[in-house]
């Protein structure tokens, strides 16, 4: 499937996506950080559908006062939704894509279908990890950023899949290239506006979601333990399949690419 890339205003500011044909209800897909969406093209080619550079991130709009919240996120998506006139979509979230899922809980009858993988949880009981502890603190979190590279990913990296090694070249490239102060800024603000009690709130309506639900997890994830992709199957109104994968990390996909096609047979359901 051929698929186009784009740059339009939205809600006053440059904002870029990855599009291809898509059913009635187009697959929507949120990536994570320090990501882009990069992330999606090989599933894009099997559903189609839409992935945006979020605000903040990639390709997008990296102003210096835009609201990188996750309540400004939320407010994005929808934005996003009302510019291509979305009234359905199918929703797939991974890291802190999960902002789809506040989202989600505002308009769930726009939601057909939803995928999880490994995505922030907006459940209680949740810690954040050590470097996400250190982009949350003043001064060490400036610091740490300032000093990222193509080098510091790679290494940062290997603890993030179950294969031995670093992430793939191409996603540490990606990840560089687009990793500059305005991608800094946002990441900064997004974590020390999250503290642990807000992620548990943002989800205490997590049951008015109540499409069928596919939840995928690399289990050997440093950041975010498995047991959470249970805990969203509790949380969720709807059918759920949760799919625990021992041999894949964060970004399971890149240790498993069964993954694609599991989201792809989901998606291109009738």
């Amino acid at each position: 499937m051929e698929l186009s890339e784009e740059t339009e205003i939205i809600d006053g500011e440059p904002i870029f996506w990855r599009s291809g044909p898509s059913p009635a209800a187009p697959p929507l897909y949120l990536h994570g950080v320090p990501s882009n969406s990069d992330d999606w093209t090989e599933f894009l080619k099997l559903t189609g559908g839409f992935a945006p550079d979020l605000p903040g991130f990639g390709r997008s709009s990296k102003r210096g006062n835009r609201d990188y919240t996750v309540e400004g996120f939320d407010r994005f998506i929808e934005w996003f939704c009302e510019h291509h006139e979305l009234e359905k979509v199918q929703l797939l979230v991974h890291d802190w894509g999960a902002v789809g899922l506040s989202w989600a809980q505002r308009f769930p009858e726009k939601v057909e279908r939803l995928v999880i993988i490994n995505a922030v949880p907006l459940l209680p009981d949740y810690r954040w990890h050590r470097i996400a502890r250190a982009w949350r603190t003043r001064a060490v979190g400036e610091l740490l950023m300032g000093s990222s590279n193509r080098l510091v990913f790679k290494q940062l990296s290997r603890e993030a899949n179950f294969k031995p090694g670093p992430l793939p070249d191409r996603f540490i490239r990606s990840v560089d290239d687009h990793f500059d102060q305005g991608t800094q800024r946002a990441i900064l603000e997004l974590y020390r506006t999250s503290p642990e009690t807000k992620l548990a709130a943002l989800g205490t309506n997590l049951r008015a979601i109540e499409c069928p639900a596919l939840i995928i997890w690399g289990d050997h994830d440093p950041y975010i333990p498995s047991h959470f992709a249970d805990d969203y199957a509790a949380a969720l109104g709807g059918p759920s399949e949760v799919i625990h994968l021992p041999d894949a990390g964060h970004w399971p996909w890149f240790d498993r690419p069964d993954v694609i096609e599991k989201v792809a047979e989901f998606f291109n359901a009738p």
